[in-house]
């Protein structure tokens, strides 16, 4: 069967990455469907928050803005879902980097598998796209008794 309009490419350049993506593999026909990276994201930010163990998702760099965040009120009241999580998301497939603060006591490396398992079934059972990875790195282990606040410490700035 040829193209009624053979003007028109069998290839159409995805606007977000630099593979191709034929139409012609796309199980809808009626047109097809683009999931951003920060989509991926936060699907995957917010399935690590899910699990028990896990303080915070966050990277070195971005726990410190997101310090910065929680010190200026109302700066910012929405929080980074995506904070700490990077991807790379191709037309099936999608790789995850996350970085967590873990509670001291659990065992990181249950707690690294368990946030493996939701964030592979989280991404995948809401974009379709094959997870091949996910990385955790544990960047600290959160104390009980390191709340960062001094009780007795008054801020110099009111």
């Amino acid at each position: 069967m040829t193209d009624p309009n053979p003007a028109r490419p069998t290839a159409v350049p995805h606007p977000l990455r630099t593979e191709e993506y034929d139409s012609s593999e796309a199980p809808n026909t009626q047109g097809r469907t683009v999931i951003a990276d920060t989509v991926v994201a936060k699907i995957a930010g917010i399935a690590a928050r899910e699990i028990g163990g896990v303080r915070e998702v966050s990277g070195g760099a971005s726990r410190m803005v997101g310090r910065l965040r929680e010190t200026v009120p109302g700066a910012f009241a929405a929080p980074n879902t995506g904070q700490g999580v990077s991807v790379e998301v191709g037309a099936r497939q999608a790789a995850v980097d996350i970085g967590i603060v873990a509670y001291y006591g659990v065992a990181l490396h249950e707690l690294a598998a368990a946030i493996r398992r939701n964030v592979i079934a989280a991404i995948e059972r809401m974009t379709g796209l094959e997870v091949t990875e996910v990385n955790v790195t544990v960047h600290d282990v959160w104390f009980d008794d390191d709340d960062e606040t001094d009780p007795d410490a008054r801020p110099r700035v009111q």
